[in-house]
């Protein structure tokens, strides 16, 4: 691995670790290491060296929100009445639960965020009660995902 100013080159033996982990975190380290033909130990040294570097930034398990009984995907663009409101509005946003990912954007929208409801009545009740009623948001503009067709990471 090597490091240049802010971009890390990583080698094929980093890549190939790298995506066994992407495709299943709890995969044994000994199991990746007999694949690739080195020690589970260099393993380890390479993967607390990827962490080091930012380029490894945690694992997590993914919870199925369907089976928890949230169907309604939706993202909402937001406009703020003026550029400095943007810090108080995600201030606010941060203490919605249902809201997973909140983005500043160029375009016609301050802010895009992604919203998880149980149902459409859900999605209604956040944007009148939570989103709509935060200082500084104008409008909202709402889109609901009706499937998820395509979700991944970088390919490496």
């Amino acid at each position: 691995m090597k490091v240049n100013q802010l971009q890390i080159e990583i080698d094929g033996i980093d890549k190939e670790i790298l995506r066994y982990l992407m495709e299943d975190a709890r995969k044994p380290i000994l199991q990746i290491a007999s694949k690739i033909g080195i020690s589970g130990a260099a393993i380890h040294q390479r993967l607390r060296k990827l962490e080091q570097a930012g380029v490894i930034a945690g694992s997590k398990f993914v919870v199925s929100t369907k089976v928890l009984g949230y169907s309604t995907m939706a993202f909402v663009g937001i406009y703020l009445d003026k550029a400095s409101s943007n810090s108080e509005a995600v201030k606010e946003l941060k203490k919605i639960p249902e809201v997973l990912e909140c983005h500043y954007t160029t375009g016609n929208w301050s802010i895009l965020i992604k919203i998880i409801c149980r149902d459409n009545e859900h999605l209604m009740q956040l944007l009148n009660t939570k989103i709509q009623p935060i200082d500084g948001v104008s409008r909202t503009e709402t889109f609901i995902s009706l499937d998820q067709q395509i979700e991944r990471q970088i390919q490496l």
